[in-house]
């Protein structure tokens, strides 16, 4: 923390989501200097965080973590949510990324947009209380829409932040955020469902699939998974287009060792066969049936 400066300053993670936007106006609204900052990894964009920074006149700071973070989902300290998905172990590694700036002099404050009791498992005081502690930013670290409902940070005791101007939600009900939104003349954020395809039933079942054949599995076997229907022969991995734009995507994630097999007498699907060792024979066949399945002119 850089005692110094005149303003205090703030770097908020930001989502895009509405509880992150409005923990960021929150500040902003007691002349905060404010930055919003996203990350990006295999399984979700700053996309919706870049639009969100554009609408409310926050600077952002984008973070690529990917490599670091297939490693964390592949083996969670914290458990997992009703799919796949890390949020404790995943929210806790945002934060300390966070937190590296601060450490570095840049903020004065970590602030997050989580609401007490909104998600059973990654918002409960316990969860809370625990990536405060995990976080190396016990007193630092603040959530401005429960904030009355929780212990003061150090900014808060010093009076660089007006705990009086901060909220104190709870639960799951986001009447009050909708409301504040419109007060404030937000428009546009998304629904609460998220971006992150962790949550995605699909997804998670492919994505359990894949460690469970290939522990190793990296980044662009985790963009394959996004793509076309999916089949294994051992621990050969089938990939199949279900369309053109699927099929040219499916070519493009090609890497050393895969077999791509495309029909040349008739229009249909894109294969893609990968192995971590070698390709079976079986794998070809398989393939070839595929494409008899799932082609319209060869059935013809």
């Amino acid at each position: 923390m850089n005692t110094k400066r005149n303003k205090t300053k703030g770097l908020v993670l930001l989502s895009g989501g509405l509880d992150s936007i409005l923990a960021i106006k929150v500040l902003q609204k007691q002349d905060i200097d404010v930055t919003g900052i996203s990350f990006v990894s295999y399984f979700f964009n700053a996309d919706l965080a870049k639009k969100a920074a554009k609408e409310i006149k926050a600077n952002i700071k984008i973070v690529d973590f990917s490599i670091e973070h297939l490693n964390m989902v592949k083996n969670p300290s914290y458990g997992r949510g009703k799919t796949i998905n890390p949020c404790i172990d995943c929210h806790l590694m945002m934060i300390r990324k966070a937190g590296d700036f601060l450490k570095k002099g840049e903020f004065d404050f970590i602030a997050t947009g989580e609401v007490l009791g909104q998600r059973p498992m990654s918002q409960n005081k316990q969860a809370l209380d625990l990536i405060k502690e995990k976080s190396g930013l016990k007193g630092y670290l603040l959530r401005p829409l429960s904030a009355k409902l929780l212990e003061p940070t150090i900014l808060e005791e010093k009076g660089l932040i007006n705990r009086n101007k901060l909220l104190d939600i709870s639960g799951r009900s986001r009447k009050i955020q909708m409301s504040l939104a419109k007060k404030w003349g937000i428009k546009e954020y998304p629904s609460p469902a998220g971006g992150c395809i962790l949550t995605d039933l699909q997804f998670s079942e492919r994505l359990k699939e894949l460690f469970d054949h290939w522990p190793d599995c990296q980044g662009n076997d985790i963009q394959l998974l996004r793509l076309g229907r999916h089949f294994w022969v051992g621990d050969n991995k089938i990939v199949i287009g279900r369309n053109k734009e699927e099929n040219d995507k499916i070519n493009k994630l090609k890497q050393k060792g895969d077999i791509v097999i495309e029909p040349k007498e008739f229009p249909g699907p894109t294969v893609l066969i990968r192995s971590k060792d070698k390709i079976l024979e079986e794998s070809l066949i398989k393939a070839k049936e595929l494409i008899i399945k799932y082609s319209k002119k060869a059935k013809e």
